[in-house]
């Protein structure tokens, strides 16, 4: 009787766990997530990068000391930094065929380092790609096809992350601990939607922020 009784309450408490754990994830709540995803306490040129990133919020041109940037998601971070003394452009490669997150990208690799987290800085960059069909084939073949500059993790793992996604400068959001969801249950944004949806996609395009996302890059060492 004593042993049934054990395998019983071993039972309860495994259906229980079982329900825990599906109560979380209907919540888009990972309790791992909770604990190893933090923002770090940021350095004051790191903040100060976050603040101009912010102030541009809505903006729909970009200006830098009397100087027009490109207005896409590239210009826009490299604007942002270059109010700061760095330009991303600088010792990127100059073939025709490299836009602007590449030419990012190529900076980051000689003055920064890339690193996919979970500990995330503000003022750090995050990589995507695949957010459009650029080279026009109609497959999703297209690496570094975005950028944008990272304002800070929120405790459950979100980052949020600031962009020229589509008409203006905004805030954008995305968890990897659940790239494939765009909404939890409360309807908090877990990620955001950076790829428009096309009636000629192929059947294994990703649209979400946490399914497009390549890396994370630090610049400005804390």
């Amino acid at each position: 009787m004593r042993f049934l009784f054990i395998l019983t309450t071993l039972a309860i408490v495994t259906l229980v766990g079982c329900a825990g754990v599906a109560r979380d994830r209907a919540q888009g709540i990972a309790r791992d997530s909770q604990e190893c995803c933090r923002t770090v306490e940021a350095t004051p040129r790191q903040t100060a990068v976050v603040r101009t990133a912010t102030q541009l919020i809505g903006a729909r041109t970009i200006d830098v000391n009397g100087r027009r940037i490109a207005y896409d998601c590239a210009g826009v971070t490299r604007a942002i930094y270059l109010k700061h003394g760095i330009d991303l452009y600088q010792g990127g490669p100059s073939t025709r065929h490299a836009n602007g997150v590449r030419i990012i990208h190529a900076h980051i690799r000689q003055q920064g380092t890339f690193h996919q987290g979970p500990t995330v800085h503000p003022g750090d960059l995050v990589f995507f790609d695949n957010t459009w069909d650029f080279n026009r084939d109609g497959k999703v073949n297209d690496p570094l096809t975005h950028v944008g500059i990272v304002e800070r993790q929120d405790q459950d793992g979100t980052v949020v992350f600031i962009s020229r996604v589509a008409g203006a400068v905004e805030r954008y959001h995305m968890n990897l601990a659940f790239p494939h969801v765009h909404k939890t249950d409360d309807g908090r944004i877990l990620n955001d939607y950076l790829r428009r949806k096309g009636t000629i996609d192929p059947a294994n395009t990703s649209y979400l922020a946490g399914e497009l996302f390549t890396q994370f890059a630090t610049r400005i060492e804390p």
